[in-house]
Protein backbone atom coordinates (compact mmCIF):
# COMPACT_ATOMS: atom_id res chain seq x y z
CA UNK A 1 0.00 0.00 0.00
CA UNK A 2 1.30 3.50 -0.86
CA UNK A 3 2.42 5.75 1.93
CA UNK A 4 -0.42 7.27 3.94
CA UNK A 5 -1.12 10.99 3.72
CA UNK A 6 -1.60 13.14 6.80
CA UNK A 7 -5.22 13.95 5.97
CA UNK A 8 -8.17 13.08 8.17
CA UNK A 9 -11.64 12.10 6.97
CA UNK A 10 -14.82 12.29 9.00
CA UNK A 11 -17.93 10.30 8.09
CA UNK A 12 -21.38 11.26 9.33
CA UNK A 13 -23.94 8.51 8.85
CA UNK A 14 -21.56 5.56 8.70
CA UNK A 15 -24.31 3.06 9.54
CA UNK A 16 -26.36 3.91 6.45
CA UNK A 17 -26.20 2.26 3.05
CA UNK A 18 -23.79 4.74 1.46
CA UNK A 19 -22.00 5.64 4.68
CA UNK A 20 -21.14 2.03 5.42
CA UNK A 21 -19.71 1.43 1.94
CA UNK A 22 -17.85 4.73 2.04
CA UNK A 23 -16.24 4.09 5.42
CA UNK A 24 -14.90 0.75 4.22
CA UNK A 25 -13.65 2.44 1.03
CA UNK A 26 -11.81 5.08 3.05
CA UNK A 27 -10.24 2.51 5.35
CA UNK A 28 -9.11 0.41 2.37
CA UNK A 29 -7.37 3.41 0.79
CA UNK A 30 -4.15 5.20 1.65
CA UNK A 31 -5.63 8.68 1.20
CA UNK A 32 -6.27 9.30 4.89
CA UNK A 33 -4.12 8.82 7.96
CA UNK A 34 -7.22 8.70 10.13
CA UNK A 35 -10.90 7.98 9.43
CA UNK A 36 -13.26 9.34 12.07
CA UNK A 37 -16.92 8.37 12.33
CA UNK A 38 -19.57 10.16 14.38
CA UNK A 39 -21.73 7.51 16.02
CA UNK A 40 -24.37 7.15 18.69
CA UNK A 41 -23.37 3.52 19.25
CA UNK A 42 -20.18 1.64 18.43
CA UNK A 43 -19.93 0.09 14.97
CA UNK A 44 -18.00 -2.82 16.43
CA UNK A 45 -15.34 -2.55 13.72
CA UNK A 46 -11.64 -3.04 14.37
CA UNK A 47 -9.17 -1.02 12.28
CA UNK A 48 -6.02 0.84 13.34
CA UNK A 49 -6.98 4.01 11.44
CA UNK A 50 -10.64 4.07 12.52
CA UNK A 51 -11.65 6.43 15.32
CA UNK A 52 -15.20 6.23 16.61
CA UNK A 53 -16.52 9.42 18.17
CA UNK A 54 -19.59 9.18 20.36
CA UNK A 55 -21.65 12.17 19.29
CA UNK A 56 -24.90 13.65 20.57
CA UNK A 57 -26.53 15.52 17.69
CA UNK A 58 -28.99 17.13 20.10
CA UNK A 59 -26.13 18.58 22.15
CA UNK A 60 -23.33 18.99 19.59
CA UNK A 61 -19.72 19.51 20.55
CA UNK A 62 -17.83 21.39 17.85
CA UNK A 63 -14.47 20.26 19.21
CA UNK A 64 -15.28 16.73 18.04
CA UNK A 65 -15.95 17.77 14.44
CA UNK A 66 -12.40 18.15 13.16
CA UNK A 67 -11.16 16.76 9.85
CA UNK A 68 -9.87 17.85 6.47
CA UNK A 69 -12.68 16.20 4.52
CA UNK A 70 -16.24 15.76 5.79
CA UNK A 71 -18.41 13.07 4.21
CA UNK A 72 -22.07 13.51 5.15
CA UNK A 73 -24.25 10.47 4.41
CA UNK A 74 -26.85 11.23 7.04
CA UNK A 75 -30.50 10.67 6.24
CA UNK A 76 -33.73 9.01 7.31
CA UNK A 77 -37.24 8.34 6.01
CA UNK A 78 -40.53 9.96 6.89
CA UNK A 79 -41.78 6.64 8.30
CA UNK A 80 -38.75 6.16 10.52
CA UNK A 81 -38.62 9.81 11.60
CA UNK A 82 -42.29 9.82 12.50
CA UNK A 83 -43.00 13.44 11.61
CA UNK A 84 -41.95 16.19 9.23
CA UNK A 85 -40.24 18.02 12.08
CA UNK A 86 -38.17 14.97 13.05
CA UNK A 87 -37.32 14.26 9.42
CA UNK A 88 -36.08 17.80 8.85
CA UNK A 89 -33.97 17.61 11.99
CA UNK A 90 -32.03 14.60 10.65
CA UNK A 91 -31.88 15.55 6.97
CA UNK A 92 -31.37 19.30 7.34
CA UNK A 93 -30.48 20.53 10.81
CA UNK A 94 -27.90 17.91 11.76
CA UNK A 95 -25.91 18.05 8.46
CA UNK A 96 -25.93 21.86 8.41
CA UNK A 97 -24.78 22.03 12.02
CA UNK A 98 -21.94 19.59 11.33
CA UNK A 99 -20.91 21.59 8.26
CA UNK A 100 -20.78 24.86 10.21
CA UNK A 101 -18.76 23.41 13.07
CA UNK A 102 -16.34 21.61 10.75
CA UNK A 103 -15.73 24.79 8.75
CA UNK A 104 -14.83 26.67 11.93
CA UNK A 105 -12.28 23.91 12.50
CA UNK A 106 -10.73 24.50 9.06
CA UNK A 107 -12.34 21.64 7.11
CA UNK A 108 -11.47 21.95 3.43
CA UNK A 109 -14.11 19.81 1.74
CA UNK A 110 -17.71 18.88 2.49
CA UNK A 111 -19.22 15.96 0.56
CA UNK A 112 -23.00 15.51 0.81
CA UNK A 113 -25.31 12.70 -0.21
CA UNK A 114 -28.39 14.62 -1.29
CA UNK A 115 -31.11 13.37 -3.63
CA UNK A 116 -32.22 13.60 -7.23
CA UNK A 117 -34.73 16.42 -7.56
CA UNK A 118 -33.45 18.40 -4.57
CA UNK A 119 -34.92 21.88 -4.90
CA UNK A 120 -35.93 24.44 -2.24
CA UNK A 121 -38.90 25.38 -4.49
CA UNK A 122 -40.15 21.82 -4.86
CA UNK A 123 -43.77 21.03 -3.99
CA UNK A 124 -42.55 17.75 -2.45
CA UNK A 125 -41.49 18.08 1.17
CA UNK A 126 -38.63 15.56 0.87
CA UNK A 127 -37.10 17.28 -2.17
CA UNK A 128 -37.63 20.70 -0.62
CA UNK A 129 -35.75 19.78 2.57
CA UNK A 130 -32.87 18.41 0.49
CA UNK A 131 -32.87 21.59 -1.59
CA UNK A 132 -32.91 23.81 1.50
CA UNK A 133 -29.86 21.99 2.82
CA UNK A 134 -27.97 22.34 -0.48
CA UNK A 135 -28.80 26.06 -0.63
CA UNK A 136 -27.65 26.74 2.92
CA UNK A 137 -24.47 24.68 2.53
CA UNK A 138 -23.55 26.75 -0.53
CA UNK A 139 -23.94 29.90 1.56
CA UNK A 140 -21.19 28.69 3.92
CA UNK A 141 -18.60 29.12 1.13
CA UNK A 142 -16.63 25.96 1.74
CA UNK A 143 -13.34 25.76 -0.19
CA UNK A 144 -14.95 22.72 -1.86
CA UNK A 145 -18.58 21.58 -1.63
CA UNK A 146 -19.39 18.37 -3.52
CA UNK A 147 -23.05 17.37 -3.75
CA UNK A 148 -24.12 13.91 -4.91
CA UNK A 149 -27.73 13.43 -6.04
CA UNK A 150 -28.50 9.72 -6.44
CA UNK A 151 -31.82 8.32 -7.60
CA UNK A 152 -33.14 5.26 -5.74
CA UNK A 153 -30.26 3.68 -3.82
CA UNK A 154 -29.90 -0.08 -3.94
CA UNK A 155 -27.72 -2.34 -1.83
CA UNK A 156 -27.79 -4.63 1.18
CA UNK A 157 -29.66 -2.79 3.91
CA UNK A 158 -29.57 -3.90 7.53
CA UNK A 159 -33.12 -2.69 8.03
CA UNK A 160 -36.13 -3.81 6.03
CA UNK A 161 -37.96 -1.07 4.13
CA UNK A 162 -40.97 -2.52 2.30
CA UNK A 163 -41.52 0.46 0.03
CA UNK A 164 -37.91 0.55 -1.08
CA UNK A 165 -37.81 -3.24 -1.57
CA UNK A 166 -40.81 -2.97 -3.89
CA UNK A 167 -39.22 -0.05 -5.73
CA UNK A 168 -35.94 -1.95 -6.08
CA UNK A 169 -37.76 -4.93 -7.56
CA UNK A 170 -39.57 -2.76 -10.07
CA UNK A 171 -36.34 -0.96 -10.95
CA UNK A 172 -34.58 -4.23 -11.75
CA UNK A 173 -37.32 -5.07 -14.24
CA UNK A 174 -37.74 -1.61 -15.69
CA UNK A 175 -34.15 -0.31 -15.53
CA UNK A 176 -33.40 -1.05 -19.23
CA UNK A 177 -36.34 1.16 -20.20
CA UNK A 178 -35.63 4.01 -17.80
CA UNK A 179 -33.55 7.06 -18.83
CA UNK A 180 -30.12 6.88 -17.21
CA UNK A 181 -30.77 9.87 -14.95
CA UNK A 182 -33.62 8.03 -13.23
CA UNK A 183 -32.11 4.55 -12.96
CA UNK A 184 -31.42 3.08 -9.55
CA UNK A 185 -27.80 3.44 -8.46
CA UNK A 186 -25.82 1.16 -6.18
CA UNK A 187 -24.69 2.59 -2.88
CA UNK A 188 -21.15 1.36 -3.57
CA UNK A 189 -21.08 3.46 -6.75
CA UNK A 190 -22.06 6.59 -4.82
CA UNK A 191 -19.45 5.82 -2.16
CA UNK A 192 -16.76 5.34 -4.79
CA UNK A 193 -17.75 8.58 -6.51
CA UNK A 194 -17.51 10.48 -3.23
CA UNK A 195 -14.11 9.02 -2.49
CA UNK A 196 -12.67 9.67 -5.96
CA UNK A 197 -14.03 13.20 -6.28
CA UNK A 198 -12.68 14.04 -2.84
CA UNK A 199 -9.20 13.25 -4.13
CA UNK A 200 -9.57 15.42 -7.25
CA UNK A 201 -8.65 18.67 -5.46
CA UNK A 202 -11.72 20.50 -6.77
CA UNK A 203 -12.70 23.95 -5.57
CA UNK A 204 -16.06 25.64 -5.35
CA UNK A 205 -19.40 23.86 -5.60
CA UNK A 206 -19.88 20.80 -7.79
CA UNK A 207 -23.10 18.80 -8.22
CA UNK A 208 -23.08 15.21 -9.50
CA UNK A 209 -26.39 13.87 -10.78
CA UNK A 210 -27.44 10.25 -10.54
CA UNK A 211 -26.46 9.27 -14.10
CA UNK A 212 -22.94 10.54 -13.40
CA UNK A 213 -22.65 8.16 -10.43
CA UNK A 214 -23.56 4.92 -12.22
CA UNK A 215 -20.10 3.82 -13.37
CA UNK A 216 -17.93 4.45 -10.32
Amino acid sequence: MPRLTSKTALVVGATGLVGNALTHRLLDSSAYEKVKVLVRHSLGWQHPRLQEIQYDFEHPNGLLVQADDIFCCLGTTMKKAGSREAFKKVDYQYPLDIAKRALVNQAQQFMLVSSMGADPRSSFFYSRVKGDLERDLKALNYPALLIFRPSLLVGDRKEFRLGERISEGLMKVLNPLIPSKYKAVRAESVANAMYQKAQAELSGTHIFESDQLQNF
